[in-house]
């Protein structure tokens, strides 16, 4: 699968899961970017503007489901992809991340296949960012 040329953000505070879903990504061509909490994660959001976002739903400080409303509430954000990542994989928890506008929910531990795959489905062709 080739996601050349666009930029992916992972938002979890596990390293394990950020540097494993960097080596996918990367593997597949993708620019990658790394927070490893929602409030590290706005600051970076505005100044690269990535393409497609993965937020991990239990973080400290900001969780998953507050950093996700606050990128849906940014006019200039919104319209950006936003998949949770949760190790749980309640119908609560879907239907809470439905709530604050998430695209997908992705259960932990995931694949390869399945983190490209939702890359893929939700990312248009890379937007030029004027």
């Amino acid at each position: 699968m080739d996601l050349t040329g666009l930029k992916v953000m992972v938002i979890d505070d596990s390293n394990t899961i950020r540097r494993s879903a960097e080596i996918f990504l990367a593997q597949a061509g993708c620019q990658v970017l790394l927070a490893e909490d929602g409030f590290d994660a706005l600051a970076k959001i505005t100044d690269h503007r990535p393409d497609v976002i993965f937020v991990d739903i239990m973080m400290p400080r900001l969780d998953g489901y507050q950093t996700c409303a606050l990128i849906k509430k940014n006019v200039r954000l919104s319209a950006t992809p936003v998949i949770m990542l949760s190790s749980k994989d309640g119908l609560f928890d879907r239907a809470r991340g439905r709530m604050v506008g998430s695209d997908e929910y992705l259960t932990k531990p995931f694949t390869k296949d399945s983190l490209l795959k939702a890359v893929a489905a939700h990312a248009s062709t890379p937007q030029s960012h004027e």
